[in-house]
């Protein structure tokens, strides 16, 4: 078995690239080594996402390359991550194993039906130790599914209702990180601003999110803190106020609105309005000015009119987001939105739409990025490039605005340093660095 490697295709966001770390794992107490290559792999893993159609479309043609590659060499092909019934359904019979992600330790007994010869193990999900794929920022989740029931989404349907992980192993796991050098720590979960809640209406005695943070803040050392991501209805005072007096929780929010016309929000089930969004927004900012924020939006969900776009186009404007996640629309069998709306606006009008949304964001972040010149920031590096005798040095800050650093030899990637912000446009800034 010490010759077998595994080859795994990652798609969507943070969470799934969290679970392929510990999926990653679980094959190597199998047996098998890590390759970066599908050509040399004896089993090569999809970890899915269900929201867009094009990540669902590309597994297909990925499939069909693989059952040519079957009738050449032993090949196990096995399919987790967010995958919903319809897509469950037409998969099934293309690959040899489907992994439910929260259920790891049925892995072993898999791969025994793929391949009968293996006698294997494996404890379950979240004891399992991640292979962090970077040295120096780890995804940590603390949480998996989601209740909230967003018309347009599958995570309930994939990843199941809430399920909070324990207190004290996410710590010990963060407390590991720190005393190896982990520089960016980043919570993760469909809400986190629900986290705890699950086990507390249990009657289990848990942490609830603020709590939760509060104690990572704590920990010692010096850290950036991040979570991802939050939901408007679950944001309480307690969590801004734990913000605005942590240590090492980095100023910076990602809160999704999606959209911003009530009628829309109601055909999403988002469980909030524009005008109680824009409170929330307002009162982060009092207690934390120099925060940036970041945000969701759809654009060209079923039904929207041109005024409603306009609501969101105003929105945005307005409440100056920094940052936007901006998607077009796009319909999935199974979710509640298909069941319910035509997928009725046209390819052309999303793009159109979905353009004059990020050029609005692009001035918004121009503006935002401007006034942070002269000022000194705190940098972490996560490239380097050699540019003719120069080397560029790119990274962010800790409120994730982008950074390009000339220098003579290039700093280390992973690595703090201290900086002064000299020029600024909407893509980020540009800076030199004052010290380590």
């Amino acid at each position: 078995m010490s010759n077998k490697k595994f080859h795994l295709i990652i798609f969507g966001c943070q969470m799934n690239l969290s679970d392929a770390e510990r999926l990653a794992t679980a094959l190597k107490q199998l047996g098998y080594q890590e390759t970066k290559s599908e050509e040399e792999a004896d089993l090569i893993g999809v970890v899915a996402c269900s929201v867009k159609q094009t990540a669902v479309d590309r597994i297909y043609g990925k499939v069909r390359n693989w059952q040519l590659v079957k009738e050449k060499r032993p090949l196990i092909t096995l399919l987790s991550g967010c995958v919903l019934e319809h897509d469950r359904e037409k998969l099934k019979d293309k690959f040899d194993i489907f992994l439910d992600i929260k259920n790891l330790d049925g892995l072993a007994e898999s791969i025994q039906k793929a391949a009968p010869e293996e006698k294997l193990a494996l404890p379950s999900f979240f004891d399992i130790q991640p292979s962090y794929y970077s040295k120096y920022r780890a995804y940590v989740p603390i949480m998996t599914g989601c209740n909230k029931f967003c018309t347009y989404c599958a995570v309930p349907y994939t990843r199941g209702r809430e399920v909070s992980r324990n207190g004290e192993s996410i710590i010990e796991e963060i407390k590991n990180l720190i005393n190896n050098g982990y520089k960016e720590i980043v919570l993760l979960g469909q809400n986190v601003n629900s986290y705890g809640l699950d086990k507390i209406k249990a009657g289990e005695k848990e942490l609830d999110f603020p709590q939760l943070l509060t104690k990572i803040d704590q920990l010692g050392g010096h850290f950036w803190l991040k979570f991802l991501t939050s939901h408007p209805y679950d944001m309480s005072d307690q969590l801004i106020e734990v913000m605005k007096n942590g240590q090492n929780i980095n100023p910076y929010l990602h809160l999704p609105v999606q959209s911003g016309s009530d009628e829309i929000l109601k055909k999403m089930n988002r469980h909030y309005s524009v005008e109680s969004y824009i409170e929330l927004i307002n009162k982060v900012r009092q207690a934390i000015p120099h925060i940036a924020i970041s945000t969701d939006i759809i654009v060209g969900f079923s039904g929207e009119t041109e005024e409603d776009f306009q609501a969101s186009k105003k929105l945005v404007r307005d409440l100056k987001f920094n940052l936007s996640f901006t998607s077009q629309y796009s319909q999935r069998t199974g979710t509640v939105a298909a069941k319910l709306h035509a997928d009725d606006i046209s390819q052309e009008t999303k793009k159109e739409r979905f353009n004059l949304i990020n050029n609005q964001i692009g001035e918004n972040a121009k503006a935002y990025n401007q006034k942070l010149i002269g000022e000194t920031h705190e940098v972490l590096i996560d490239a380097v490039n050699k540019k003719e005798n120069n080397y560029i040095n790119i990274g962010k800050l800790e409120n994730y605005v982008a950074i390009h650093l000339a220098s003579k030899e290039p700093l280390s990637i992973g690595e703090f340093y201290q900086v002064k912000i000299t020029q600024a446009d909407s893509w980020g800034c540009q800076a030199e660095i004052l010290q380590k």
